[in-house]
C-alpha cells in the first residue's frame, strides 16, 4: 500500500510539474507577443513618420521684413521665445487643438511686434526658440486619458509639426537666422512609465520631424542632444556668454504647484556639478507646471514657463490654481551675458 502511494505522490508531482511548465511557456508566450506589438507599433509609426516627412520640401523662406539696424553704436541682442505645454489634442471647456494653433501663431506675431519695438534701440536679427516640451497631449499616460483628447497620437504628431513648421516659417520672415534649442516633456512619453524606451517619446519624434521638413532652409537650425537609450531631458543652451539650462520640468516632483524649494533644491544641485563636472549654467528655463513665473536664486534665475492652455478643470479642483494662456519672451545681451527684457506674452 505504501509503495502504491509513493507512485500516486509521484504522477501527482509529474503532473503539478508539467502544468508548471505549461503555465511558463504561455506566460512566455505572452511576454513574447507584448513585446513584439510594442515593436511592431514603433516600427509602424516610425515608418509612418519618416515616409511623410520625406514626401513633402518646402521652399525657403524669403524674408519679408529683414532686420535694419536703427542704433548702430547699441550691440545686438537676441529674441528667445519659449514654447512648451501646447499639449495638442488636449481638451478642456476652452481649449481643442484649433486652440492651440491659433494662440501659438498669434505667440509668433507678438515675438515679432515685440521685436520691432526692442529694433527701436538695439539690433535684433536672430531668434532662439527653447522649446521644453510636451508639445502634444498623448494618448495614454494615465488613466482616463482617452476622455480628454480630441485626436490620436498619429493625428497630434503630424498636426504639431504642421504647427511647429508654420510657426518658425513665420518667424524666418522676420529675423535673420532661427535656432531652436529642444528638450522632452513627459507627456510625448508612449503609454504608461516603462511601456517604451525612453528614447520613444513623441516630442522627440516631432523635432526631429520639424528638422527634416526645414532641412532646405540654411537659416534654420535644431538642436537637441539625442542620447543613445536616454530621454532628451536636458540641454544647456549657449548664447555667447549667457547660458541656460533647459528642462520640461518634471523632474522636479511637486503635488499643490510651483514646487519653490524643489526648485531651489535641484537647480543649486545641478549647478554644483550634479549634471557633470565641468557642466555649467547661469539661468534656468523649464514649463510643466502651467503657471508664468521668475523665481530668482541669488544671481541664478529659474524662467518657469506657462501653457497656452487656459481653463483646466482638473487644475481647478485639485491644484486650486489656473493661469492664463502665457509664454515667456526674453531678450538676451549676448556680450554682457544677461536678460535684458522679459515679456509675459498674453496669448488670448
Amino acid at each position: 500500500m505504501t509503495g502504491f502511494d509513493g507512485i500516486t505522490d509521484d504522477a501527482n508531482l509529474a503532473d503539478e510539474l508539467t502544468s508548471v511548465k505549461a503555465q511558463r511557456d504561455r506566460l512566455a508566450r505572452q511576454l513574447h507577443e507584448v513585446k513584439h506589438k510594442h515593436t511592431d507599433y514603433l516600427v509602424t509609426l516610425r515608418e509612418a513618420v519618416e515616409d511623410a516627412a520625406s514626401r513633402l520640401r518646402y521652399e525657403p523662406v524669403e524674408q519679408l521684413n529683414p532686420p535694419h539696424d536703427t542704433a548702430t553704436v547699441v550691440g545686438e541682442e537676441y529674441a528667445v521665445a519659449l514654447l512648451s505645454d501646447i499639449q495638442a489634442g488636449k481638451i478642456t471647456p476652452d481649449y481643442n487643438s484649433d486652440v492651440a494653433r491659433e494662440r501659438v501663431m498669434r505667440y509668433a506675431h507678438k515675438v515679432v511686434e515685440l521685436a520691432n519695438i526692442q529694433r527701436r534701440h538695439h539690433p535684433v536679427r536672430r531668434c532662439v526658440v527653447p522649446m521644453l516640451g510636451d508639445m502634444v497631449e498623448g494618448v495614454d499616460i494615465f488613466p482616463g486619458q482617452q476622455w480628454l483628447i480630441d485626436s490620436t497620437l498619429y493625428t497630434q504628431l503630424f498636426g504639431t509639426v504642421d504647427l511647429l513648421v508654420d510657426f518658425n516659417r513665420y518667424l524666418l520672415q522676420h529675423f535673420d537666422t532661427v535656432t531652436v534649442y529642444a528638450v522632452d516633456g513627459n507627456h510625448g512619453r508612449l503609454g504608461r512609465k516603462g511601456q517604451f524606451g525612453p528614447m520613444d517619446n513623441a516630442d522627440r519624434m516631432l523635432y526631429e520631424i520639424t528638422r527634416r521638413m526645414l532641412r532646405d532652409e540654411p537659416r534654420f537650425k535644431l538642436v537637441m542632444t539625442d542620447p543613445e537609450g536616454e530621454r532628451n531631458w536636458f540641454h544647456v543652451m549657449e548664447l555667447g556668454n549667457y547660458s541656460a539650462l533647459l528642462i520640461h520640468g518634471d523632474q522636479i516632483k511637486g503635488a499643490m504647484g510651483v514646487p519653490w524649494y524643489g526648485i531651489q533644491k535641484k537647480v543649486n544641485s545641478w549647478a554644483a556639478g550634479g549634471l557633470g563636472r565641468g557642466v555649467s549654467f547661469q539661468d534656468m528655463f523649464m514649463g510643466h507646471y502651467h503657471q508664468i513665473a521668475r523665481i530668482p536664486l541669488n544671481h541664478r534665475i529659474v524662467w518657469a514657463n506657462g501653457s497656452t492652455e487656459s481653463y483646466n478643470t482638473f487644475a481647478q479642483e485639485m491644484l486650486a490654481a489656473q493661469s492664463e494662456p502665457t509664454q515667456w519672451l526674453l531678450f538676451v545681451d549676448p556680450d554682457k551675458g544677461r536678460v535684458t527684457a522679459s515679456y509675459g506674452v498674453d496669448l488670448r
